[in-house]
């Protein structure tokens, strides 16, 4: 790609217009080193994010409520291998943080949990007698988060009125998923979330910063998340476990802010994630300078509930709440959008679900 100094303006209305990338665009964007121009890419994504979603920001309420698990991911505080505490919440007790999340003022419940047999033996029926639970009491749109489960579950989600299925392929090289996930099927969690968008469910993936990842790898792995055509996508440095994780790896120059701004250019009206489960309210900043629009992981205080990423980190001192982000995003001109904002974008996207694409004029070019 010849490059010049009007590079990134011409990208940025690219974006704006809402027009695919070429590949060898997305390889430059891949390939900037150069603080100001780096400053320039995050400056363009938040005018992408303004022209698509104006001022305002969306917030989940995270409810992890059971932390068992069958996997052995090299990269998580409760791999099957890892001696950590765990807990199941009870039935009552996560209705009760629902309904707290939701009075709140959040958008979305996302319930999280490791793929614990528990829940999804006998078809996954006590995931979803606490599926159709929180849909009862609640009105807010639900993300599940359960890992990889079977289509027919899919299914039964979907027809319950669920919203959203996250999962995260962490990396989209083979190589590297069998370090990240031990034992596990690369092509059947791809699959899973194949079989979710043909149920018009809307899909959440992600990438794990600095566990080993070449340049080459993002620029896969972003390729693979827009031929998927997700609706949400996100991008999280790693914290190694406190025990028995991988060490960090950073093999390249690019970090999550630079790659969030990147991905704004390549999804300019998707929806991008900054979680407070890296580096708490602290973090959350520089990730909205960067062209998120959501504030994930928010978590209330005294709920006996953990983070995945950073398992304690501003929960019980009470920064994970709708409070303090409605101020932090106040003090940055951005504001919480109102509920029905958030509905109309869900049901819009599930309509262009349906068709194949979400408000997408073509793929990315060759």
């Amino acid at each position: 790609m010849k490059k010049n100094s009007n590079t990134l303006e011409i990208l940025i209305e690219k974006a704006l217009e809402n027009l695919p990338l070429s590949v060898e665009e997305l390889r430059y964007l891949l390939t900037i080193h150069d603080e100001d121009q780096i400053e320039l890419l995050k400056r363009g994504a938040r005018q992408i994010r303004s022209h698509f979603f104006g001022n305002e920001v969306f917030l989940y309420g995270f409810i992890y409520f059971s932390t068992y698990c069958q996997n052995y991911c090299s990269f998580c505080n409760f791999s099957a291998r890892s001696a950590t505490a765990r807990y199941r919440k009870a039935r009552e007790e996560i209705l009760n943080i629902s309904a707290e999340l939701e009075a709140s003022g959040v958008h979305l419940l996302d319930l999280t949990m490791g793929e614990d047999p528990y829940y999804l033996t006998n078809s996954g029926k006590a995931l979803l007698e606490l599926v159709s639970a929180v849909l009862d009491i609640t009105r807010l749109p639900l993300m599940v988060s359960p890992g990889v489960v079977e289509a027919e579950l899919l299914q039964k989600f979907a027809d319950l009125g669920v919203s959203w299925y996250a999962c995260y392929q962490e990396t989209y090289s083979p190589v590297l998923f069998q370090k990240l996930r031990s034992g596990q099927n690369f092509y059947k969690r791809l699959y899973a979330k194949r079989m979710a968008k043909k149920m018009h469910l809307l899909v959440e993936d992600g990438l794990l910063l600095h566990v080993g990842e070449s340049v080459g790898n993002i620029f896969s792995s972003i390729l693979a998340m827009h031929s998927l055509d997700v609706q949400q996508v996100r991008v999280m440095t790693y914290v190694p476990p406190k025990v028995n994780g991988i060490p960090g790896q950073k093999k390249h120059h690019l970090d999550e802010e630079t790659l969030i701004a990147i991905l704004r250019f390549v999804f300019p009206d998707r929806l991008i994630p900054a979680s407070l489960d890296v580096q708490g309210i602290g973090g959350m900043s520089s990730r909205l300078m960067a062209g998120a629009n959501v504030i994930s992981s928010i978590v209330p205080p005294k709920s006996g509930l953990k983070g995945v990423s950073q398992t304690t980190l501003d929960i019980e001192n009470g920064k994970r709440t709708v409070g303090i982000v409605s101020q932090a995003l106040k003090e940055m001109g951005l504001q919480v959008a109102e509920q029905d904002t958030y509905w109309a974008w869900v049901e819009e996207a599930k309509i262009g679900n349906s068709h194949g694409a979400v408000r997408r004029k073509a793929g990315l070019s060759q």
